[in-house]
């Protein structure tokens, strides 16, 4: 099997400029991803953003409760469903 002439890799100036152009280019046209080699980053936190929600009483507390009979923080639960709910509809809006 012949391997392809990979293309060069542009210098971009800045990252809207590297994503206008990998949103237009194929990038099997200049990464060869047989290659490619795993690495890991065991240290690397995803960023996080503090917000504010008001939520009703009854809300809260039911959450509460099902955090403690799951034995976890409140916080994580919420996080938990909010993520579960987020991925289905991102799911929904593909199709």
């Amino acid at each position: 099997m012949k391997k392809k002439k990979l293309k060069t890799i542009p210098k971009f100036r800045n990252e809207d400029e590297e994503r206008e152009f990998w949103a237009s280019h194929d990038s099997t046209d200049y990464v060869d991803l047989s290659r490619a080699v795993r690495i890991s980053f065991p240290n690397l936190k995803p960023s996080t953003v503090l917000t504010s929600i008001r939520l009703p009483a009854w809300l809260m507390a039911s959450l509460k409760r099902i955090a403690n009979k799951r034995d976890i923080p409140t916080q994580s639960l919420m996080k938990m469903y909010l993520s579960e709910k987020v991925k289905e509809e991102m799911q929904s809006i593909r199709r």
